[in-house]
């Protein structure tokens, strides 16, 4: 591999050690048909099974593996900031390690980010998207309550979906963006958004293919990865903002 690849692929992963595996496979399978080079990051969120180990018995058979095993849980906001900042690639991509969201959805995001984005998300709401397995009921009204709030207090009310997890960055958008966050759970999604838009990089959102997958760790209404939780991240980002906490200038 050389030094500094094409593509970082970042998979933040907890209590995965059921399914990681086959992820890594079908994301190398569909990288190695491809004409560039690439690395595949598996951010470990101090998982109490065995998700770092499995997924490092994978290095013979999937190209240029890193495993990265955080001893405690901090969330995923943590481990994909992580990821972010530790990844060589010139383009960025960070997608669940459920494969709610297929890697396949690559062909689409990268030649945005080639004609000149900074950072390409996915969304579930906007012209083109599936949903093809639905969350359960009380999840997506919650999911569905929460976006509108985030739009209305954070003035991102162009992005119907800042929390689908497949998203991808420049280098430059990435470092920059990255190192500012703070959040280290649920809500970084928002915190990353906004931040890019704060700092005047070009976004561009595409419509994604998505299936929930059973046994997703985002909480219910309580907990550190609960509703209130993210209610709780999304006005303390409002107030960081107002008070100029994210060095945005420099």
């Amino acid at each position: 591999m050389e030094n500094k690849p094409y593509l970082s692929v970042i998979i933040p992963a907890y209590k995965e050690g059921e399914r990681i595996g086959t992820n890594l496979l079908e994301i190398d399978r569909y990288l190695n048909a491809k004409n560039y080079t690439y690395e595949i990051l598996v951010v470990v969120d101090g998982s109490p099974d065995d998700t770092a180990q499995i997924a490092q018995s994978y290095s013979n058979q999937v190209e240029n593996l890193r495993v990265i095993d955080n001893p405690e849980n901090h969330g995923k906001g943590y481990v994909v900031r992580q990821g972010l900042l530790e990844a060589k690639g010139e383009w960025r991509l960070f997608l669940d390690a459920d494969r709610s969201t297929s890697i396949a959805h690559l062909d689409a995001f990268l030649p945005e980010l080639e004609k000149g984005f900074d950072l390409v998300i996915g969304s579930r709401a906007i012209k083109g998207s599936f949903i093809q397995v639905h969350q359960p009921f009380i999840r997506e009204l919650m999911g569905k309550s929460g976006n509108v709030l985030i739009r209305l207090v954070l003035g991102l009310w162009s992005y119907p979906d800042t929390q689908c997890g497949f998203k991808m960055l420049s280098q430059k958008a990435a470092q920059a963006i990255a190192s500012r966050m703070v959040i280290d759970r649920f809500g970084f999604d928002f915190e990353l958004v906004v931040l890019a838009e704060k700092l005047g990089f070009k976004i561009k959102q595409l419509p994604v293919r998505w299936l929930n997958e059973e046994g997703s760790t985002v909480g219910g209404l309580l907990g550190k990865n609960g509703f209130l939780q993210v209610l709780l991240d999304l006005f303390k980002t409002r107030m960081r903002l107002w008070a100029g906490k994210y060095n945005l200038k420099s």
